[in-house]
Order: C-alpha cells, then sequence, then structure tokens
C-alpha cells in the first residue's frame, strides 16, 4: 500500500477529527471536551507537540499518530513520547501503524532523541503484536491517580 504521511493541517482537521474521535471510542472514551486543546496544541507553533495523517494513494485518511517530547530525569534527556496511535479498523494489518511508527522514529532519529516511547492497553493484543515487533514490553506498569 502506497501511503503518506504529512503533519495535521488546519485543512486537515475534519479528518483528524474523525480519526481522534474514532481513537476516543476504541478505548471507550469521550474526548469532545479536549478536542479544541488538543487541536490548539498541533497548531501551535511553540508547543511541542505534533500530528501527522497516513493518507492512501486516494488521499483517504486512514491513521493517525500524535506525539511530544518528554523528560527522562535519569538520563538527563528528552525523549519522544507516541501519546496516540490508532489506524481506522479497515487499514489495520496492511502497514499503516508499521509506517506511523517508523515515521515517528524518524522524527526522533533526525532530531537526536534517544528513544520513542508509549503506552498501550495490556488487552489491544493486535496492537502488542506490532509493537513486540519493535522491541518486548518495558515491564513497566501505570498508575493514575486522582490529586
Amino acid at each position: 500500500m502506497t501511503l503518506t504521511i504529512a503533519p495535521v493541517t488546519p485543512a486537515d482537521r475534519p479528518d483528524w477529527e474523525a480519526l481522534f474521535r474514532a481513537y476516543a471510542a476504541f478505548y471507550r472514551t469521550d474526548a469532545t471536551a479536549a478536542e479544541a486543546r488538543v487541536w490548539d496544541w498541533i497548531q501551535s507553533e511553540t508547543e511541542p507537540y505534533w500530528a501527522d495523517i497516513a493518507r492512501d494513494a486516494d488521499g483517504t485518511a486512514l491513521g493517525l499518530v500524535q506525539y511530544s517530547l518528554m523528560h527522562r530525569s535519569l538520563s538527563g534527556g528528552m525523549v519522544v513520547y507516541l501519546s496516540d496511535l490508532f489506524t481506522l479498523p479497515q487499514a489495520r494489518g496492511k502497514g499503516v501503524g508499521r509506517a506511523l511508527i517508523d515515521h515517528v522514529r524518524a522524527f526522533a532519529r533526525g532530531r537526536g532523541y534517544s528513544s520513542v516511547r508509549w503506552l498501550t492497553a495490556e488487552t489491544n493484543t493486535p496492537a502488542r503484536a506490532l509493537y513486540d515487533s519493535y522491541a518486548p514490553a518495558s515491564g513497566f506498569i501505570l498508575y493514575a491517580v486522582t490529586p
């Protein structure tokens, strides 16, 4: 499959919204209240937050990746945190997810960052099969508490 991966532009908002909402639905989350803020992050010239859309040869949006920088205190450096990765169900198993991950890896490599990190649900078996092809799971367990 021929793919083009490009940064999200203002003209891409309808496709971005559709992918972002489908991603939220996949995780059974209503992210409607967050959409405007996330859109502002993406469009900001100063916010270290990026979003890219993968499109097929016809220009159909098939997947979305969003990523930012994260401080790593033990190394004293920054790494790229891949916060969101989503492909439409009909695009799964066709290399879209891998292309999006490799795109973010190239972004990190080109800027001298030592690592790309991400989380996924333990039950996301199909995605984990892809992720395990890059590296074994880290063994860390995420905790999230209210303040």
